[in-house]
């Protein structure tokens, strides 16, 4: 990654869902998209914030370029350094939603940073939908496969690690796995691909395991062969509950039938922790909010009441733990950019416009 300063690195995750493909068409219905979800979501009790309506980008499809580039344009005007797309493969060359990055691949636009995630987990029949509740109905198995698998994985990305637009930390293209641990021989994967990228050129892979377990899982992950972790610390503030205030939850829940929910502003303290993301092989997360009721209704989970003033202390937590990390690890991914149905996202909607925005790009500036 090339640093031209002391500020710290921001890079939303980005979820290139938005366009219909044949296999959710066949699933949920023929034009299908999360656009649907997040459209017919409901307010589940006095102040919660649904449904949520995007404002200046609208209801886009990510099948055209001049969607693409907007989204880059705003990114770059607001102080976000890069997008992370998330990126399927099932095994056996099996990909889906691949069609926006192949398209920003191939047509060299928009000129805007990127890495990919590999969102190494299987869809089930709750994948999508806002029914709630818990389903065994597998749709698409994740499979790992042998050697031979991970070879033919690395050369489908190949063009893209080369790509002069993809972020490099250490020099080396960025990963990101988001269920590390539930990649049985991930080991071997990283052994194999770190020895594929020397073979091509490269200076290796520079991997990094996503996780909601930051405390437990860090030194599983790095042991590995992860170089660095990016700690998601979305239902930590759960955590810290005492076990009165759990129980008197769960019972709250079941008599009304509502979603789960903590207050934003409560929860910003524990959305980063000073001493642990502090060291050079976390990378701590942005959560600009989360309201997973678009998808699983009242069962979901949701930070109620989140505002721009609640946000921008948030974002300062995240710049001071990394204010001592060396220069390229100081980097912070955000959760999300596009996922409107998780209720987490940058992009403008019509009661906030463009105020997230404004408060990434203010902190930058005033760390700059």
């Amino acid at each position: 990654m090339n640093h031209k300063n002391n500020v710290c690195k921001v890079i939303a995750m980005y979820l290139p869902q938005y366009h219909p493909i044949p296999e959710n068409d066949k699933w949920w219905g023929k034009g299908f998209t999360e656009w649907k979800n997040v459209g017919r979501a409901q307010s589940l009790f006095p102040g919660h914030y649904q449904p949520r309506v995007p404002a200046d980008l609208g209801y886009y499809d990510l099948r055209l370029p001049e969607v693409r580039k907007s989204q880059a344009d705003m990114a770059k005007e607001y102080g976000i350094d890069g997008f992370c797309y998330y990126h399927y493969w099932f095994g056996n060359g099996r990909r889906l939603l691949e069609h926006p990055f192949n398209e920003v691949l191939r047509l060299g636009e928009p000129d805007f940073p990127f890495m990919l995630c590999w969102a190494n987990e299987s869809w089930h029949e709750k994948f999508w939908d806002n029914k709630g509740g818990v389903s065994k109905n597998l749709l698409m198995e994740q499979i790992y496969g042998d050697e031979n698998e991970y070879e033919a994985h690395f050369y489908s990305l190949l063009d893209a690690f080369k790509d002069p637009r993809y972020i490099k930390i250490e020099n080396k293209p960025a990963f990101m796995i988001y269920e590390p641990l539930k990649f049985p021989e991930v080991a071997q994967f990283i052994t194999k691909w770190q020895e594929l990228a020397i073979k091509n050129g490269l200076e290796g892979i520079h991997f990094i395991g996503q996780t909601q377990h930051a405390f437990r899982d860090k030194d599983k992950i790095i042991g590995l062969g992860f170089d660095a972790i990016n700690a998601v610390r979305i239902y930590d503030v759960l955590q810290h509950k005492s076990k009165l205030s759990r129980s008197f939850a769960r019972i709250k829940r079941s008599l009304f039938k509502t979603a789960l929910y903590e207050k934003y502003s409560n929860a910003v303290k524990y959305l980063t922790d000073p001493e642990f993301d502090s060291a050079p092989d976390v990378y701590p997360s942005i959560i600009p909010g989360w309201d997973h009721t678009p998808r699983s209704g009242r069962g979901g989970f949701l930070l109620h009441d989140f505002t721009p003033k609640y946000f921008a202390n948030h974002v300062r937590n995240v710049f001071n733990v990394m204010r001592n990390k060396p220069v390229e690890k100081k980097i912070t991914f955000i959760k999300s950019w596009n996922e409107w149905g998780e209720g987490n996202y940058m992009e403008p909607d019509i009661r906030y416009g463009t105020q997230f925005l404004e408060v990434i790009k203010n902190i930058k500036s005033s760390e700059s």
